[in-house]
């Protein structure tokens, strides 16, 4: 039903998994053919039925038999005991992959939600995996075999509860659970909140709220070179002077939800609200983070581990997290603001065989999957460079994605020391000197003369030594510095990889203005395309383009490029307008219809003569008396005109 309505479905889940039974009607009645009915203990054939009791039972098709003679008497052998009721063994596994192929399915094309409050045990596990989005009350636990029945099989009491396999300290680390509530009157209220950022329905609108916090703001937290936690640039901070301020952050105070946290914890996902729209959230953690793993309790060798990982790196795990959290954002139809600050990829041993290469290329597979607008920004003192530069790159998805800069952020291939270690070696750092330096260019140029004597050259060669080690670090540096101005937004506007340069105080009312512009643009494009499916985006944009200078005037062309307020104001008023008033954008579409419509049938008339006659016949049984006798004189005038 939500599926078929387009609206989220919601799992309350509290389930033990499919249902097991037994056949009780024959549980009463089955006999047992033993080997040596004195000795149990030597074992036994089968199973059977008097014939008393399987005429009883025979008419309900509860069990199939085998007629024998053993021990002078007429039995009937049980080969298989089917049950006068349903659900009791498979078709209930049958019914639990109904509902799993429902759940991905539903995952795919709605927003799907779930509420663990008790317990998902087996196949009700895997339907809060298949829902994704999942909020787990504290006591609860999503486990797929019972603690009890995982010690029956490792014959030793290993687990003492269910807890233990997963309970919110296994699945909230582990990014099954994404958020965690302290009972079920607050998951609810956390549901809510989840469904306040997402639309109503599929293809609806986001919805926006007047916000509170202004747009026009300028963003007080700035970013800084040292280590910070992300979540300031974010939501803010509360400001120490004067103390019980508040510091402002990019998205609208309080709005900022965070989801996953304890998993993967270099990287931070979430919602947040930009002047009232809401979007999706994906930033970078700049500081060190420790990954624990737990002792396994099944393997008495194992222990714990605190591994630590650096800040501004993908590593396999916060690269899954990434791609998880774009996959599920696209499919609740929020924008993605990427705050963009990776030096790269994780690539030692263990990463590479933990799969990073495979998560990072999940991250360009949503990408290009994604259907709102995805503004990456690398915010101040923020540097994107490498791999990391390459999965988040405009052209994986140029209809939906953009990129901007901080005018304090780089970005590059490699990081201007290692640009150095390969590109400007001591050899080069030498032509430097000696090209840049007076005293070193003095002494090679002394050096040079061929009348020097043997002590008065060996004299020079060590002063020319000697200045060269001097120099060496400092032009080091000035390699460095070198280097960076080749990672500078300016020659990354110059070359084309990125929209724009921004700062950051005003880098929040920017990115409302272009957003909503975005969301507006998407609207209409989503018009024109259903009027004619075949025109392209580029089409489409330019079609655009066009109504607004035909309806502003040339005069105001340059507005398109450059004002995005005022692009929002005209977009809004042609979408508001009512009916009977002209719209530049309505009427455009009515007649992209319309020509898309005749260019069809003109081509199947046309690729089917034979039906010609018979479609003019049809359709003329579907217009007015007056349209009929006009048709029959454009027939005339044609005639007489082939005729002439």
């Amino acid at each position: 039903m939500a599926r078929d309505s387009g609206i989220p479905r919601i799992y309350i889940a509290a389930n033990s998994g499919a249902r097991i039974g037994l056949a009780e009607e024959i549980r009463h009645m089955f006999h047992v053919a033993w080997q040596d009915p004195a000795d149990p203990y030597k074992g036994f054939k089968y199973l059977y039925l008097t014939p008393q009791d399987y005429k009883k039972v025979s008419a309900l098709n509860s069990v199939h038999c085998e007629h024998v003679e053993d021990e002078g008497e007429s039995r009937y052998k049980i080969t298989d005991i089917i049950g006068k009721d349903e659900g009791l063994g498979v078709e209930n596994l049958k019914g639990s992959g109904m509902i799993a192929g429902e759940s991905s399915l539903a995952y795919e094309e709605i927003i799907t939600m779930n509420l663990v409050t008790c317990r998902a045990i087996g196949i009700g596990a895997y339907l809060v995996r298949l829902g994704q989005r999942t909020i787990q009350v504290d006591n609860s636990h999503i486990i797929l075999t019972g603690a009890g029945a995982l010690n029956k099989v490792l014959g030793r009491e290993v687990y003492t509860s269910n807890n233990q396999l997963g309970g919110i300290q296994i699945m909230y680390n582990n990014g099954v659970t994404h958020n965690t509530v302290c009972d079920d009157f607050e998951g609810v209220f956390n549901l809510l909140q989840w469904l306040s950022y997402m639309p109503k329905s599929k293809n609806s609108p986001v919805p926006i709220l007047d916000g509170k916090d202004p747009i026009d703001r300028l963003v007080e937290f700035v970013p800084t070179k040292a280590p910070y936690d992300p979540r300031w640039m974010l939501a803010g901070r509360p400001n120490q002077t004067p103390k019980g301020s508040w510091q402002s952050g990019f998205f609208d105070y309080g709005s900022f939800m965070e989801i996953m946290q304890p998993w993967a914890q270099s990287v931070v996902v979430g919602r947040a609200r930009l002047g009232g729209i809401p979007t999706g959230v994906v930033a970078v953690e700049t500081r060190s983070v420790e990954l624990s793993i737990p002792a396994d309790p099944a393997n008495l060798d194992s222990e714990a581990k605190i591994i630590q990982q650096a800040g501004q790196v993908w590593f396999p795990d916060s690269a899954f997290k990434t791609a998880q959290a774009i996959k599920d954002l696209n499919r609740e139809g929020l924008p993605l603001i990427v705050f963009a600050n990776w030096r790269g990829f994780s690539g030692g041993m263990k990463d590479m065989y933990d799969q990073v290469l495979k998560f990072g290329a999940y991250i360009v597979d949503g990408l290009r999957e994604y259907k709102q607008p995805v503004l990456v920004y690398i915010p101040p003192q923020a540097e994107l460079r490498g791999g990391s530069w390459v999965v988040i790159d405009p052209t994986i998805n140029p209809r939906h994605m953009e990129m901007y800069a901080d005018k304090d952020s780089r970005g590059g291939v490699l990081e201007p020391e290692g640009t150095v270690e390969i590109k400007f070696r001591r050899k080069d750092l030498v032509k430097t000197m000696r090209r840049v330096d007076p005293i070193y260019t003095s002494l090679a140029e002394r050096l040079g003369t061929p009348e020097l004597s043997p002590p008065d050259r060996k004299e020079l060669e060590t002063k020319l030594k000697e200045r060269e080690e001097f120099l060496l670090p400092i032009y080091h540096q000035v390699a460095v510095q070198f280097a960076d101005l080749h990672d500078t937004p300016g020659r990354m506007q110059e070359k084309g990889v990125i929209t724009d340069i921004l700062e950051w105080p005003t880098s929040r009312q920017f990115f409302y203005w272009r957003l909503r512009r975005l969301l507006l643009e998407e609207t209409v494009k989503r018009k024109i395309q259903e009027a004619n499916s075949e025109l392209t985006d580029g089409q489409v944009q330019a079609m655009l383009r066009r109504w607004f200078v035909e309806a502003e005037g040339a005069v105001k062309a340059y507005l398109w490029e450059n004002n995005n307020e005022e692009v929002v104001a005209w977009l809004e008023k042609q979408l508001a307008e009512e009916e009977g008033a002209r719209s530049v954008i309505d009427e455009n579409i009515k007649y992209i219809r319309r020509d898309h419509i005749l260019k069809q049938i003109r081509s199947l008339v046309q690729a089917n003569p034979e039906v010609a006659m018979d479609s003019i016949v049809h359709m003329t049984q579907h217009i007015s008396p007056t349209q009929r006798t006009e048709v029959v004189r454009i027939l005339s005038t044609m005639e007489t005109s082939a005729s002439s």
